[in-house]
């Protein structure tokens, strides 16, 4: 069977070269100026390339793919004992390993996830969901639809206040049925104390739901906590966040809240029976699994997660902050530029542009999905009777720079040079 990482690196090889164990990461590309360049990844919160160790899981699940739960032979019945099993290895990630009171459902992506959890946790268009003004459109649109939503802002440096979440749980005196909110910013990378607002819901008799998108690959996240009180009821993420490929997502959720009367996706796969006049739905997980399974997608993430488990959150976590603090250190000591991050007197979208077309750095530039946060920060209106009357005033926006484990040094110290001559004539 292929193994593309043929060697087997040991703990501290891995400590030191994290860039050899992903894929794609060297490969050169031809500018418009002629120039061969290595790409430099900084646009890891959109995306992040694939572990080599999630090539070979693809490779070999190739070998053996079948169909999921749908027909007799060997091939598909080892894909459907594999795909099963993986929900085990899933729970085990989140320290859920001896609980019975959690199960894993696999979708398509975080927002997927959460539109499904919108449309199955909320009874009542008047039920009352908590959330903030630090959330991707992902962890917001949802519960507009299906809720009355209730917010609370952030400070001046975009945090949230936990006073303001006990606060408002109070005064809203067990009317609040979720407290939905995202574990780490995708805009800021500010991480929230979930466990704490966790305690603060359940004290209130809500449920707390976690947007773990930015957060998984970067944080450990032991979903049991210290006790019940701080268990996390629902966590969503995607596998594309957390170095495997596109189109594979997960809610890890409490199996009493996900036995509903009917899923959100209906079709195959979710029914035990369908009589010409009535439905025998499935259980959960099954019952929210329409169609047919993406085994590879499952099986890749899943072996992602593991090998971030075996390197170590504090080894990644080491790493990554030693390149954030040095790129804080050294721009703020750079004229112009302006901390979260652009350039005086420059378009954000231009600057990320020339990084690209120029250097082959990638970068992100705009709102980042998450329109009222960036308008905070920014010291913006982001209110629509205010902009209709010239819509042009709401394409303001910022750029991102977002670190995965692969990045080095070296990449960090090319950026800085060429923010200098960037920002230099601004």
């Amino acid at each position: 069977m292929q193994n593309l990482n043929n060697k087997k690196y040991t703990r501290a090889e891995k400590n030191s070269d994290y860039r050899k164990m992903f894929l794609g990461v060297d490969i050169k590309f031809k500018l418009e100026n002629g120039k061969k360049v290595i790409p430099i990844g900084f646009d890891n919160g959109a995306t992040t390339p694939a572990l080599k160790c999630v090539f070979d899981e693809v490779y070999n699940d190739l070998l053996v793919y079948g169909s999921i739960g749908r027909g007799q032979g060997p091939k598909g019945e080892l894909s459907t004992r594999k795909y099963e099993e993986s929900r085990e290895r899933v729970l085990k990630f989140f320290n859920l390993q001896d609980n019975d009171t959690h199960t894993v459902v696999y979708t398509k992506t975080t927002t997927e996830s959460l539109n499904i959890l919108a449309n199955i946790l909320i009874k009542n268009k008047n039920d009352k969901v908590l959330t903030t003004r630090m959330e991707h459109h992902a962890n917001d649109l949802p519960w507009r639809k299906n809720a009355i939503v209730e917010y609370i802002d952030v400070d001046e440096l975009g945090r949230i206040n936990i006073e303001d979440i006990e606060n408002k749980l109070k005064k809203e005196n067990g009317n609040i049925k979720i407290v939905s909110v995202t574990g780490a910013s995708n805009v800021t990378g500010y991480i929230n104390p979930i466990h704490e607002i966790a305690r603060l819901a359940h004290k209130y008799g809500a449920i707390i739901v976690v947007d773990g998108a930015q957060l998984v690959a970067h944080k450990e996240v032991d979903m049991k906590g210290k006790d019940p009180t701080e268990q996390i009821d629902f966590l969503v993420f995607s596998g594309h966040k957390t170095y495997a490929p596109f189109g594979s997502g997960v809610i890890v959720g409490l199996v009493k809240d996900l036995d509903v009367e009917e899923p959100f996706v209906k079709g195959g796969g979710c029914v035990d029976y369908v009589f010409d006049d009535k439905v025998i739905w499935s259980e959960p997980p099954s019952l929210h699994e329409a169609g047919s399974p993406n085994f590879i997608g499952t099986m890749a993430m899943v072996r992602a997660l593991e090998e971030l488990k075996n390197i170590g959150f504090e080894n990644i976590y080491n790493h990554e902050r030693k390149i954030k603090d040095y790129l804080m250190e050294e721009m703020k000591k750079i004229d112009n530029v302006i901390i979260s991050f652009n350039i005086k007197n420059k378009d954000c979208y231009e600057v990320a542009d020339k990084f690209a077309k120029e250097n082959a750095v990638s970068l992100r530039a705009g709102k980042f999905c998450a329109h009222p946060y960036v308008a905070r920060l920014l010291k913006v209106s982001n209110n629509y009777e205010e902009y209709k009357k010239n819509l042009d005033d709401a394409d303001f926006g910022m750029i991102r720079l977002s670190i995965g484990l692969y990045n080095t040094m070296e990449e960090a110290k090319i950026f800085i040079d060429e923010l200098k001559k960037i920002a230099v004539d601004a």
